[in-house]
């Protein structure tokens, strides 16, 4: 082969080997700064950096066992090898001690300066909070935070997608519903945002990475199959990659050509979505013809036409079009010598560079470096994302748009405005979105839409090419709420409900306050006694509304419930009038009616030394009987029971655990003690006929529920949560057996504490 041809095989980015002490992974860190730095003579604050960051970890360790400053240095590694800052390097190293160590931001302003310790702050999640929150609500708080920090650098996100790529790579050391957990994520979150960034290294590995453990027999399957076709079709590919680079060569077109196998999730989407076999997927295979400039793309893309019949439709110049990642490259699918279908990728070396790093391809080695305007217009998206963030009060709609919005990404459709503008819509698109796209006014004053030149209904779907008018009129009486069910992009969504949101607040503050009126005359609480600017103001920040009307016009339509509301309130009330009653006082109280030891209540509880004493089982954790518990002597209220495994028992004060006394069951296991409020959480695959499954099994055993909620994922994994009456925990597992073995059953877990 000429000199001028390369033949190569690309990799992802290197993973260091497993097992290998600090030192060896810190001199390979170094090591690989002084080959991309220009000024890596002056290493002295990485050094630091590391040092700070061992000697804070101290004997920490993860649940490898490895000492957890190999966390840190993988995590500055997969940084070098983005070849980003030293900044950037600094803050991987340093990402975990804030968030994990007695380590203070003064502290570390003081040691590292503002910049490193902007981008630590950005990458810590939040710890604390003065309220409570559900699993849900914690990742969107914790996503709503690293976007505000990513507005003001970019390199927050990257250290992110370092940090969750080397947890993803040492996954098979947590516990298997750890495992689904972070796979998830990762696949909803932070893959989709490696693709926004164009950082295709990442993106791609965490997609291997979380299939594996989200469906590890397909992975499983999918892996060898590729293998085995690889090995079969290896002398194939090598004969038409020499075909191919002799056609290029003798064009006199300086090339690199490699051959390389599509990563398996990509393949897995394929063949989940065409509903294909592995077999029938042609393009497992490509070829990338690499050039030096955008002339010779073009150039050899004619030459691959000439000598190869190229498949109809399959042509796709992301070149001239990019893709809002800054992806460019001409893609085209052509019929080989034996009739089997391959394709070719053609790009320049710079648009090879952008393709595997993103934005970080473009990141300056400078002092004091922001992005480039140009830069900023690449990443225009974060500030539609920051524009939900002040808009949005609900983290789960937050979450549910975010995650819409970044996975409609990696399908989109070209269009463009009368003027000639080019837009990027999510594929699917109608007229609506168009509008939206252009400015929130456009769209509530859309009365119809031509395209190419034709009107056409408002669910027309946009195809590749279409040149669109959108009609408005200062007439329109504004959006529809049928609307919501044709638009396909997050911007239209969120514009839309903003304008009913808008147009509605004064009716709904009206009922807002109606509301919350009549729960206070319900409950007999005195509701100019709750009313006062600093509990208002205390609730409001609660739930981060902007002012006090808007909060309650969200009880108006149903954003919040009043009895939130209220309840919040009375709680900052008696906060501020509480009488001061010593631990001692309560259980001198409380013993105060005879001191006999294992005395009986009415419930069925013997609690130790207390007698008639009102006794409540918690709702938190919901024991029953065979359920080891403990007694929690409350305020005012009695005593409360909980199971032993309640998280809110484990996680309690050590202040508070002086009020803890033994409890135990009046009867032995398997007496008829009454009915208990049991609860649980079921996780499935979502089909077709699982709550008639599920109700089968329930009323065969005539147990009753009081209550099933169900929810399904974009993943289509469904939560089905169960409260129901059960006699004791005998009763109990055997259920919980009996529903494991219906079909698509994932998990299933009782409620241990919110």
């Amino acid at each position: 082969m000429a000199e001028n041809v390369k033949i190569e095989n690309h990799g992802f980015i290197p993973k260091e080997e497993e097992h290998a002490t600090p030192e060896e992974l810190y001199s390979r860190l170094v090591d690989k700064i002084k080959h991309y730095h220009p000024s890596a003579d002056d290493l002295r604050q990485i050094e630091k950096a590391y040092q700070v960051a061992k000697d804070c970890h101290g004997d920490q360790r993860r649940k490898s066992g490895e000492p957890y400053i190999i966390h840190p240095l993988h995590t500055a590694l997969i940084l070098a090898d983005l070849e980003l800052d030293k900044e950037t390097i600094m803050a991987g190293l340093l990402h975990d001690v804030m968030e994990d160590t007695s380590v203070t931001r003064p502290q570390m302003v003081e040691m590292f300066g503002e910049e490193v310790t902007e981008l630590v702050d950005g990458v810590t999640k939040l710890t604390q909070t003065d309220f409570k929150l559900d699993k849900v609500e914690k990742q969107a708080e914790n996503l709503r935070k690293m976007f505000l920090a990513m507005a003001k650098d970019i390199r927050v996100i990257l250290i992110k997608l370092a940090d969750r790529l080397h947890n993803m790579r040492t996954m098979q050391y947590q516990t298997p519903e750890k495992q689904k957990e972070k796979s998830r994520e990762t696949i909803d979150i932070y893959a989709p945002l490696a693709d926004r960034l164009g950082i295709s290294k990442i993106k791609i590995e965490l997609d291997d990475l979380a299939l594996r453990y989200l469906e590890p027999q397909a992975h499983q399957a999918l892996v060898e199959g590729v293998h085995q076709r690889l090995e079969h079709r290896e002398e194939f590919m090598g004969n038409l990659i020499a075909e191919v680079a002799g056609y290029i060569e003798k064009a006199g077109i300086k090339a690199t050509i490699d051959g390389r196998v599509k990563h398996y999730f990509s393949i897995y989407k394929k063949m989940v979505s065409q509903h294909k076999t592995l077999d029938q997927i042609y393009d497992v295979f490509a070829i990338r013809i690499i050039v030096d400039s955008v002339m010779e793309c073009y150039g050899a893309l004619g030459i691959i036409h000439e000598k190869y019949t190229p498949v109809p439709g399959r042509f796709k110049d992301y070149i001239a079009m990019p893709k809002q990642n800054m992806y460019q490259s001409l893609h085209t699918t052509l019929i080989g010598p034996n009739g089997q279908p391959f394709e070719i990728q053609i790009r320049t070396y710079e648009m090879h560079r952008t393709a595997e790093y993103g934005i970080a391809a473009h990141w300056k080695y400078k002092e004091n470096i922001n992005g480039s305007d140009n830069e900023e217009q690449k990443i225009s998206w974060l500030r539609q994302i920051l524009e939900w963030q002040r808009d949005m009060t609900d983290n789960h709609e937050f979450l549910d748009l975010l995650k819409d919005d970044l996975n409609m990404f990696s399908g989109s459709v070209y269009c463009f405005t009368p003027e000639g503008d080019l837009k990027n819509l999510p594929a699917g698109s109608t007229p609506i979105d168009f509008a939206y796209s252009i400015h929130s006014a456009v769209g509530n004053k859309m009365v119809g839409a031509r395209v190419n030149g034709k009107m056409v209904n408002i669910d027309y779907v946009i195809q590749n090419g279409d040149r669109i008018e959108i009609v408005t009129s200062n007439n329109s009486t504004g959006p529809s709420m049928d609307w919501l069910n044709i638009v396909k992009s997050s911007q239209a969504k969120t514009k839309i409900n903003q304008w009913f949101k808008k147009q509605n607040k004064e009716d709904n503050l009206l009922k807002g306050r109606e509301l919350i009126s009549n729960y206070c005359k319900s409950k007999g609480i005195v509701l100019s006694d709750i009313m006062k600017p600093k509990y208002m103001d205390k609730v409001r920040k609660k739930y981060s509304y902007k002012d006090w009307d808007t909060l309650v016009a969200s009880v108006g339509y149903g954003g919040l419930k009043e009895g939130q509301i209220v309840n919040r309130l009375v709680m900052a009330y008696e906060n501020d009038h509480k009488e001061i009653v010593t631990d001692e006082d309560i259980l001198e109280n409380a013993n105060h009616e005879g001191n006999r030891s294992d005395n009986m209540n009415k419930s069925g509880i013997i609690v130790e030394g207390m007698y008639d004493v009102s006794v409540r089982f918690s709702k938190c954790c919901s024991p029953v009987p065979g359920d080891e518990i403990v007694g929690f002597v409350t305020r005012g209220r009695g005593v409360s029971i909980h199971r032993t495994d309640c998280i809110n028992i484990i996680n309690m004060p050590e202040s508070d655990k002086t009020r803890l006394i033994d409890a135990s069951w009046a009867k032995e296991e398997g007496e008829d003690n009454g009915s208990y409020l049991a609860e649980i959480v079921i996780y499935a695959k979502n089909r077709i006929g699982i709550i008639t499954d599920l109700s089968k099994i329930f009323t065969e055993r005539k147990i009753s529920v009081n209550s099933l909620n169900s929810r399904v994922s974009k993943a289509d994994i469904a939560t089905i949560e169960l409260s129901f009456a059960i006699k004791g925990v005998e009763e109990l597992n055997d259920l919980i057996n009996k529903i494991r073995n219906i079909e698509s059953i994932i998990d299933i877990e009782r409620a241990t504490g919110r």
